[in-house]
């Protein structure tokens, strides 16, 4: 199906500003060099910024710009902010939403958010308006996960963060009006690595298992074995940047990309995917992890687990965020919710 308008006018407008940005880098060369003015306050704060935190707070801007022109606020709930210690890592920052609408005791689900690993969060614009919107919508109580980022913590200290809010969820259900037998799992992107590394890790330790994961766009092999490049070349970008961006991304996070041929960094690898809980899969036709979904999922009904998976044609890896100016968009958040209703 034909990229959407939307995504092919955002497309036109990405591609003129990275011309743009490659003619000012190639005239800069050229240009001679002008006295440096006094720094101002301001100018001598920005310059003691790293390029990764100049990257994060670029992203942040960008987050909350989106939410701003596309996508939808969350309505006002109840919300918790709580620090879970986690044996030999960082604690990890949770945050509780609670819908006026959600019974006691209510069906719970653990969120885990994307970034490709070092950017994002649950203080991200967009990322908490989805939970509010979704846990009003669905009446189930949200639980988000503010995992450490790459590369200052690198890999297995976001699983076992994940896994220590996980057992803290499960140990405090009776006070947080939770019913411990119906607590899911999603998660989104890196999160969906995440989440899925999560349902293996509970089966390994035996934890108490999810009942339901649902993941949206899930990266499932950091090894790169299940890209589909032909997403990539379809807007026009070449392979060689799209495979640049996931290994840099697997480096970022692994340290040793080595180590992608774990089953917790890479859950496609599993040995084994049998008791694993039911999950909802979803994928976009322009995102070249749309292979690593779908055969995530297909690997999971080998197994014996109940799976399905949706492909949402002429769309891009960051669908979800648009709810305020995509039917697609609105649609699979109808999907994501209708699904945290199952619980």
């Amino acid at each position: 199906m034909p990229l959407d308008p939307f995504f092919r006018e955002r497309l036109r407008t990405h591609r003129r500003y990275l011309a743009k940005k490659a003619w000012q880098d190639l005239t800069a060369r050229f240009r001679p060099e002008k006295p440096a003015a006094p720094a101002s306050a301001s100018a001598s704060a920005k310059k003691t910024l790293t390029p990764r935190e100049r990257h994060r707070r670029a992203a942040l801007n960008w987050d909350r710009m989106e939410l701003r022109t596309a996508g939808i606020p969350g309505p006002d709930m109840e919300t918790t902010d709580v620090a879970v210690p986690v044996d030999g890592y960082p604690d990890v920052r949770i945050r509780v939403y609670r819908p006026a609408t959600a019974p006691t005791p209510a069906p719970a689900c653990l969120v885990i958010g994307g970034g490709a690993f070092r950017i994002g969060g649950i203080d991200y614009p967009t990322a908490d308006a989805s939970c509010r919107r979704r846990a009003d919508r669905s009446g189930v109580v949200l639980v988000a996960v503010g995992y450490s980022l790459a590369p200052e913590r690198r890999y297995p200290t976001q699983i076992e963060q994940a896994h220590a809010a996980w057992v803290w969820l499960h140990a405090h259900a009776a006070e947080l009006g939770i019913d411990p037998d119906r607590i899911g799992l999603n998660g989104a992107s890196a999160g969906g690595c995440l989440a899925a590394s999560l349902t293996l890790l509970n089966r390994d330790r035996g934890t108490r298992q999810a009942t339901l994961q649902i993941l949206e766009v899930p990266v499932t092999d950091l090894t790169g074995r299940w890209i589909d490049l032909r997403a990539t070349y379809a807007l026009g970008i070449p392979a060689l940047v799209a495979l640049r961006e996931l290994r840099s991304v697997a480096r970022t996070y692994l340290g040793d990309r080595s180590r992608a041929h774990e089953q917790y960094a890479s859950p496609m690898r599993a040995a084994s995917h049998a008791g694993l809980p039911p999950a909802v899969v979803l994928t976009a036709e322009y995102d070249p992890l749309r292979r690593d979904g779908a055969t995530y999922a297909k690997k999971l009904r080998e197994a014996g687990v109940d799976a399905s998976a949706t492909r949402y044609l002429g769309v891009t890896h960051d669908t979800p965020i648009y709810v305020g100016a995509l039917p697609a968009a609105r649609r699979w958040e109808d999907e994501v919710v209708a699904a945290l209703r199952r619980l």
